[in-house]
């Protein structure tokens, strides 16, 4: 490959691009990633704003229309929209029949000693977690070890309140009401995370089941539940359900010593470094640290039907509950409207849904200082996109992406407080 630099150093004479790609975009890619750990991906640096592909990109993408976009539009998309918004690094991942079609990095992980993100370098998930999180859960329903409508108190040695976390509880009988399907699709009545209230106390703020409101608070309930029910850690539950089986070689629950060679600092809204998060507690929110190239392996398996069983997929992108609040945050605020109802604005469990000329449409935001990631999938297609950012200002360039890369002109903007693209 003339005026590519290969990035293991060697010559990749015995495979060709052709053929690294087929293997990459069928069923065996994992048991290929996993027995050869050599195998060489190509980097490409272009213009001011540099950039890594995961392997050379040569075919036009494919966006929901049909219409296609060049490999080298998309980096004029992307880095135009970078410079725009002031983002440090951004990484891209596209989709199209269950398969990634595009994998690239552009800009920095590490602005002082001029280190670019690659497609390895390890970031925060923040909230992408959740998502994952609750695939490997509806796996553990699969397996009939916890059930979606049993009251989780009663997988629970004691009650509830009587565990330090949840003693702000005790007086309120409400909790007995709350299922790990009321957990999943953010219906529990908790807030989204307990010391952003006011006295900083947990409190079921409606009837659990009743209306949507995202809680974090929910997720680590549902990390507590499973934990006690397995006896296992949820960095070992993630590691058997889902990094393992998928080769997501460089993600985990925690900070590992492992990560240390490639890794992203996260970068606030005036550029200045916040470092990496060097996690050290287990936490199904927020805590995974991953790669644009493992999520990707993720999503690639969601959106392919390979994980979760057919039936269990099918009851994640089910509606569980309507959304008519405003906004997605705050969480419990009371103001409600009709704009969304056109497109079935609703939650299933773990993922967000609204219908589209395409067909239904999944979504998951993460957002965390100095982290700003977005993934929207379209099931009929079995195609979308990820977009994982370092920076503060990554949602600035989440609309104009999901328009111009994938031809996404249909993600509810307002609910979700983004900017729209640039006039």
């Amino acid at each position: 490959m003339e005026g590519t630099k290969c990035c293991c150093g060697d010559g990749c004479d015995g495979m060709n691009v052709r053929d690294l790609v087929c293997v990459l975009g069928s069923p065996l890619r994992w048991r290929f990633l996993s027995h050869f750990s050599m195998v060489c991906f190509c980097a490409i640096a272009i213009g001011a704003i540099g950039s890594v592909a995961l392997y050379a990109q040569q075919l036009p993408v494919r966006r929901l229309d049909g219409s296609r976009i060049s490999p080298v539009q998309v980096d004029a998309d992307v880095t135009r929209a970078m410079r725009a918004a002031h983002v440090t690094g951004v990484g891209i991942a596209v989709f199209d029949d269950g398969k990634v079609v595009f994998l690239k990095t552009y800009g920095d992980r590490d602005t002082e000693k001029h280190l670019p993100l690659t497609p390895d370098s390890v970031m925060t998930a923040a909230s992408l977690t959740k998502a994952a999180f609750a695939t490997m859960v509806m796996q553990l329903v699969q397996a009939h070890v916890v059930a979606l409508d049993r009251p989780v108190y009663e997988y629970l040695p004691k009650p509830l309140p009587e565990y330090d976390a949840y003693k702000d509880l005790a007086g309120d009988p409400r909790y007995k009401q709350i299922t790990m399907r009321m957990l999943l699709d953010h219906t529990s009545g908790f807030p989204n995370l307990r010391r952003y209230t006011e006295d900083k106390k947990l409190r079921i703020y409606f009837s659990p089941g009743s209306r949507f409101a995202y809680s974090g608070e929910g997720i680590l309930l549902a990390q507590m539940v499973v934990e006690t029910v397995t006896k296992k850690s949820v960095n070992e539950l993630m590691n058997e359900y889902i990094f393992q089986p998928l080769g997501m070689s460089r993600t985990s629950m925690v900070w590992e010593k492992r990560f240390e060679d490639d890794y992203a600092n996260g970068y606030d809204e005036q550029g200045k470094s916040l470092g990496p998060e060097r996690r050290k507690d287990m936490n199904a929110a927020g805590s995974m640290q991953t790669t644009l190239r493992d999520y990707a392996r993720f999503l690639q398996a969601f959106l392919s039907g390979a994980i979760p069983d057919k039936k269990v997929r099918a009851l994640m992108l089910t509606p569980q509950i309507q959304i008519l609040s405003k906004h997605e945050f705050p969480s419990l605020s009371t103001e409600t409207t009709a704009e969304n109802r056109a497109i079935h604005l609703s939650y299933g469990l773990g993922w967000g849904l609204y219908s589209t000329p395409y067909g239904q449409a999944f979504f998951k935001e993460g957002h965390d200082e100095g982290w700003r990631h977005y993934v929207v999938g379209f099931d009929r297609a079995k195609a979308g996109i990820l977009i994982m950012t370092n920076s503060s200002n990554g949602e600035d360039i989440y609309s104009s992406l999901l328009e111009k890369v994938l031809g996404d002109s249909f993600t509810p903007l307002e609910w979700e407080q983004f900017k729209p693209p640039p006039l």
